[in-house]
């Protein structure tokens, strides 16, 4: 059986054959497919040897070995007969595809072993599709330098590049220390300049957060207002009525929400699995589990009386309503993925621009440095892992290099 073999085709050949089949590609001479009853599907080179006696190469499973890298192959050991060179005895060394490599082995290790492992996935998968099929050896820095230059043209800024890479790398690094490889290949590629790093750190203006809290009282009494006009329009109708909204002290999660965030630095992330459990009201401090920060450790961040009595509140309305969860989703119970329309909606109504969620941390840092906090304390509260990413904050404390300076004066 003769085809012009095609990776769609291949890899649409169903198992339980009644016999195996041998499958020849019409694109490149004396290349097979063997394909067993059980669905194994293997590459085979046929050729004559220097005696001019039938031979074969076993060249890999097509699971390892795409329709043109097996072509590749052919040509290259059609080319190495044609030589004179011997084939036959030379052992055919099979490359890790970087695909199968991830599924098979760094996939199960990563999403058991880091808090983050799912999302690292995805981050792999949908930035490097393209490399997939590619032998993990023959990963190229040129072909990432290319990636990350077509990127930044769309827009996208040298931190988030250097996150995606970083994953990439550890990836591959994680290979080499098994023993799957013997060197990374593209452990030489240099990280991005973050130029932009400082422009992102992004905090509200004292007007801002004025218009912020204006905007979330103003929407809490709209959605109590427009609750009982609906309740008017029901009982007008004799339904069922909605609870009423008049009678909590919040009207959903995003105002507190946005409190506990401004006044803590917490990431969203940790905001999102945060557990009352997690909360210890006597000695006025919250505790982020290991398991859903950054640095992996735990950090205890001590509330303000502004945190203390919104979660004494939104306790009181919530607690006990069949999850353990402090902010579960009003849809699932279950933990929220996102909240980017009614922040969006927000900041829209309080006429905020270019600024993130993640934002209200970079605020809560940096109005702890103009307020005269050592950095070592903020770096505590931030959870960093070290002093670097503090540092970004430092421009905003003028006066403590002043007052370093000043120690230097000769006294009169």
């Amino acid at each position: 059986m003769s085809k012009q073999l095609t990776q769609s085709y291949v890899s649409s050949i169903k198992s339980n054959l009644e016999k195996p089949v041998w499958i020849t590609d019409i694109g490149v001479k004396n290349l097979k497919l063997y394909v067993g009853t059980s669905g194994v599907k293997v590459w085979y080179f046929y050729y004559r040897d220097k005696e001019g006696k039938k031979a074969s190469k076993k060249l890999g499973s097509f699971d390892a070995l795409t329709v043109a890298q097996a072509r590749d192959m052919a040509k290259d050991i059609s080319g190495r007969i044609v030589r004179g060179e011997n084939v036959k005895k030379e052992k055919t060394t099979q490359k890790l595809i970087y695909g199968e490599f991830l599924s098979r082995f760094y996939q199960p290790w990563v999403i058991a072993h880091r808090r983050t492992g799912c999302k690292t996935i995805q981050t792999i998968n949908g930035n490097f599709g393209f490399l997939l099929q590619r032998p993990i050896e023959n990963l190229s820095i040129l072909e990432l330098v290319q990636w990350r230059t077509k990127r930044i043209g769309e827009g996208l800024k040298a931190a988030s590049l250097n996150r995606v890479v970083a994953a990439l790398k550890a990836s591959v690094n994680w290979a080499v220390e098994h023993g799957l490889i013997k060197e990374n290949p593209i452990a030489k590629l240099r990280p991005l300049r973050e130029d932009d790093s400082e422009k992102k750190t992004r905090y509200l203006s004292p007007d801002e957060r004025k218009r912020l809290y204006a905007a979330l009282d103003a929407r809490e009494a709209r959605m109590k207002t427009e609750r009982s006009n609906h309740n008017k329009w029901l009982d007008e109708r004799n339904m069922e009525l909605l609870p009423d909204l008049n009678k909590l002290a919040f009207v959903d999660h995003l105002k507190p929400m946005i409190i506990v965030s401004l006044n803590t630095g917490i990431r969203q992330g940790s905001l999102f699995q945060l557990r009352w459990s997690d909360i210890d009201f006597q000695e006025g401090i919250l505790s982020m589990s290991p398991l859903t920060e950054k640095t992996g450790k735990l950090i205890h961040i001590p509330m303000n009386a502004e945190v203390k009595e919104t979660l004494k509140t939104w306790c009181k309305q919530t607690y006990g309503k069949g999850t353990a969860l402090v902010f579960p989703s009003p849809k699932t119970s279950k933990g929220m993925c996102n909240c980017k329309s009614a922040w969006g909606n927000l900041l829209q109504d309080a006429n905020i621009k270019n600024f993130r969620w993640h934002d209200m941390r970079h605020d809560f840092a940096s109005q702890l440095v103009m307020k005269g906090v050592d950095l070592n304390t903020v770096r505590e509260l931030m959870g960093h892992a070290d002093m670097k990413m503090t540092l970004r904050y430092t421009h905003l404390a003028p006066q403590v290099k002043r007052a370093a300076v000043e120690l230097l004066c000769v006294p009169s």
